[in-house]
């Protein structure tokens, strides 16, 4: 993989890693989770610390996607986010792809070898880079533990090339993709709605 920012300390939570399939337990074993592409795919490790590069905290946690998301299966592992907070989940094997918008699920027909394998072969379509390539052509670059806040959201916006962005904490991205998915779920098509920019 290119442009690694992070990588996860030694592995400290070695009760979750024997239950995870054994690709992911190999890749694990050997970086215990990644920052790479410069912030564009962030596969989480087995560790406490720092949070938001806990697997256990964003599977099995208070903020678990399960408990948000209806698309989401408590068996899902949620192993991997992209540049703007969408999830990459191994399902039954096959990684799916989880747009923390609108919580649609969509399989990508790989597993997890594959999967890195298509990233590398093609990251900017694999992992939808082009966020990331427009805020890195402003000058801007993400930190271990930051993703990309887009606004207006890219289910609303008639044009995501003129979006705001800007670097947040990643577990404050995820909290405003959750609170989003939550008002928007039941809405019917081309119901008005008001969203609150991210607060500071």
């Amino acid at each position: 993989m290119k442009g690694i920012i992070y990588t996860g300390a030694a592995l400290t939570d070695k009760e979750l890693l024997i239950t995870l399939p054994q690709e992911l337990q190999a890749f694990l074993r050997q970086h215990n989770g990644v920052v790479a592409y410069f912030g564009g795919l962030h596969i989480r490790g087995c560790c406490a610390e720092p949070a938001w590069h806990s697997l256990r905290a964003v599977w099995h946690g208070e903020q678990a996607l399960y408990k948000t998301y209806d698309t989401v299966l408590t068996t899902d592992i949620p192993f991997a986010q992209d540049c703007v907070g969408n999830q990459f989940l191994l399902r039954q094997g096959e990684v799916v792809f989880l747009d923390t918008e609108t919580g649609e699920i969509a399989p990508l027909e790989v597993d997890f070898k594959h999967f890195l394998i298509g990233a590398e072969k093609y990251p900017v379509d694999a992992l939808e880079l082009e966020p990331l390539r427009r805020w890195q052509q402003q000058g801007g670059t993400l930190t271990p533990g930051q993703l990309l806040h887009v606004y207006p959201p890219v289910c609303i916006a008639a044009a995501t090339d003129k979006a705001t962005l800007a670097p947040v904490a990643g577990p404050k991205r995820l909290a405003f993709l959750a609170g989003l998915y939550q008002q928007i779920k039941h809405l019917p098509d081309g119901q008005a709605l008001t969203i609150k920019p991210l607060q500071d």
